[in-house]
């Protein structure tokens, strides 16, 4: 089975990431990465420090915007 995974910048990006796998197990790894990146990207460039509930609502955000389908 293959997997697409769109994932986007946020909710109105007309041109997100799209990636496709072979392996349940690389679209995890591979989303689990981009996700992590991400949410270090928006932690580091806070000017505030982030709390434990802030970073867990950027994660939940982050994982709103990805979409996975098998094709």
């Amino acid at each position: 089975m293959n997997y697409k995974v769109t994932y986007a910048i946020d909710s109105l990006d007309t041109k997100p990431v799209i990636k496709t796998f072979d392996e349940h197990y690389d679209m995890e790894e591979w989303i689990t990465e981009e996700v992590q990146h991400r949410i270090d990207y928006t932690v580091q460039h806070s000017p505030y420090t982030i709390s434990e509930e802030e970073y867990k609502e950027i994660e939940e955000y982050e994982y709103s915007l990805v979409r996975i389908e098998e094709i």
